[in-house]
């Protein structure tokens, strides 16, 4: 959903082509602001430009350059502001949801404008020998002030005063801060000086237009959720509370046997390929550890027989046995290898564990007087982790699907955008986990980091940004909404959360951030109510 915005003119909107421009990123919190650098040969729309080539005694006159410009086009340019004339303005479309706007602003326009500037300068010049605010001969202000600055501020103030009325037709679905004037300033100079007239380009992002595959696709919705066996609530208890009346014994060490289930044994692991055509066995690096405390309880965790081999072994014993890595073995380069284990067993203890009953329940949860209610506590909980679980990797499937059912031809201001709040947070992030020095930061935060980072998470992007518009699509067809509580209550957490980790923060933006986690939340629910939903265990 395109951000609804007012026109009023910066110098990265009137920052025209020379050769290139570029883009520099500096991150002071938790936002990357776009900076925008032109070449030298670029004009920009301020006092500045008028000032980089003039002796110091032109300087009074190039400063009033940016203020008549302003005044005579009214400052704060709108609509409302009624024109002498209509302007004739041409719609292209172009690709990425880009539409290019000729403008051609007629004579009686510009003549207008004219006269504004020219009394804008009368009004605010010492000229000297005429009293300040009266009127002077305009050839003879045309010499104080300088030609070439009177057409610069005249250039200025057209474009100024008529670039709201150009836009007014994509206003309301362009994104902000996408407008660019392509025209090179020289080249209206020179139309202005030799037709009186002016005509310039404007290129501007909208927001894109969604098409579903089929129509109304969003409404029949199949998925198949994987669930992960250990998120299983009952499972899960159980091993929490195998893990808490474990914590409460302790480890003694076995001098008379070799190991048993529910024994702790520190052993070092070597592994080697047994090649199938006598060639030479290779170490298999994944499958090597040294000191490695094995639980025989969390046997479910390993490799399927390695317990049962090394059962019985003994306190500096060695056992070596053939084991084959399973077809459904997490790291994929190992399955199915037929390899030869070496184990060689440094100490061995047992747990000398407290009776399970209702002395101890105080012990495993405090609050808890009985086992029972340990139990149905831990349950409780679980049932808590295991639907949260559940309702994430649902929503994860939806949205696979969702992105695949829609075609957007993405604006590149939306991506970028997109690209750097992902690497902004990812920073963030990393600079939280490691404490990044200044240089680190400086390295990381550079156009050439960020650029990497758009380029090899374009598709992840592109999936992103079309999951978004997706769901906004849907959360305007469906007629949904959220509570104004709701908004104020999710606004307010949320600033809160800034002032406690002493971030900037800017409280509109909050808010529409806001709007849209509610938004999404909604339509996530309207769909995992209308959708058809398989779970499956693995």
């Amino acid at each position: 959903m395109a951000t609804p915005i007012s026109i009023q003119l910066n110098p990265s909107i009137l920052s025209f082509p020379s050769n290139s421009t570029k883009a520099q990123f500096f991150q002071p919190n938790d936002k990357f602001l776009l900076k925008q650098k032109s070449n030298s040969s670029s004009r920009q729309f301020s006092s500045s430009f008028l000032q980089q080539q003039l002796p110091l005694h032109q300087l009074a006159s190039a400063r009033l350059v940016a203020v008549a410009a302003a005044a005579a086009s009214g400052v704060v340019e709108t609509v409302e502001d009624k024109l002498p004339a209509d302007l004739h303005v041409t719609e292209t479309q172009e690709p990425n949801s880009r539409i290019r706007l000729s403008v051609e602003v007629p004579t009686v326009v510009c003549e207008d404008c004219y006269k504004k500037v020219i009394k804008e300068f009368m009004r605010r010049s010492k000229v000297p020998g005429f009293r300040p605010g009266k009127n002077v001969p305009e050839d003879i202000l045309v010499g104080f002030v300088g030609k070439q600055n009177i057409q610069n501020a005249v250039v200025e103030a057209i474009l100024k005063r008529t670039l709201p009325h150009a836009m007014s037709s994509v206003t309301r679905n362009a994104y902000e801060d996408s407008i660019r004037i392509v025209t090179k300033f020289e080249d209206m100079e020179k139309t202005y000086l030799s037709l009186n007239c002016l005509r310039y380009d404007v290129v501007v992002d909208v927001a894109p237009e969604i098409k579903w595959k089929p129509d109304d696709a969003y409404k029949n919705i199949k998925v198949v959720v994987e669930l992960d066996s250990d998120i299983d609530a009952q499972r899960a208890s159980e091993k929490e509370l195998i893990r808490r009346h474990k914590s409460l014994g302790a480890l003694r060490i076995v001098t008379d046997r070799g190991l048993q289930v529910g024994d702790v044994a520190v052993i070092d692991i070597s592994a080697t390929t047994i090649e199938q055509d006598g060639s030479d066995a290779k170490t298999i690096p994944a499958a090597e550890s040294k000191g490695f405390n094995f639980d025989t309880e969390d046997g479910d965790n390993v490799l399927p027989g390695f317990r049962d081999s090394i059962i019985g072994i003994k306190r500096g014993e060695t056992k070596s046995f053939p084991l084959v890595f399973p077809d459904s073995w997490k790291q994929e380069d190992l399955r199915g290898v037929h390899a030869q284990f070496t184990v060689a067993c440094k100490e061995l203890f047992y747990r000398d564990l407290p009776e399970l009953n209702d002395s101890i329940a105080e012990r495993l949860l405090p609050g808890c007087s009985s086992i029972e209610e340990v139990k149905q506590a831990l349950l409780q909980r679980c049932l808590e982790v295991e639907q949260a679980a559940k309702d994430q990797a649902t929503d994860n499937a939806i949205l696979d699907q969702l992105y695949k059912m829609v075609e957007v031809d993405i604006p590149q201001s939306l991506f970028q955008e997109q690209g750097r709040q992902l690497y902004g947070a990812q920073l963030l992030q990393l600079q939280a986990n490691m404490k990044l020095n200044e240089q680190q930061l400086a390295s990381l935060s550079s156009p050439r980091a960020v650029n990497e980072f758009l380029e090899t998470q374009k598709e992840n992007i592109i999936s992103i940004i079309k999951q978004n518009l997706a769901v906004g699509d849907i959360f305007t067809r469906e007629n949904l909404q959220f509570s104004t509580e709701e908004l104020v209550k999710e606004v307010q957490n949320s600033i809160q959360e800034f002032q406690q980790h002493q971030q900037e923060y800017d409280e509109d933006r909050v808010k529409l951030q806001v709007q849209e986690v509610l938004e999404g939340a909604k339509v996530l629910e309207w769909l995992r109510e209308n959708a058809e939903i398989q779970y499956i265990t693995r």
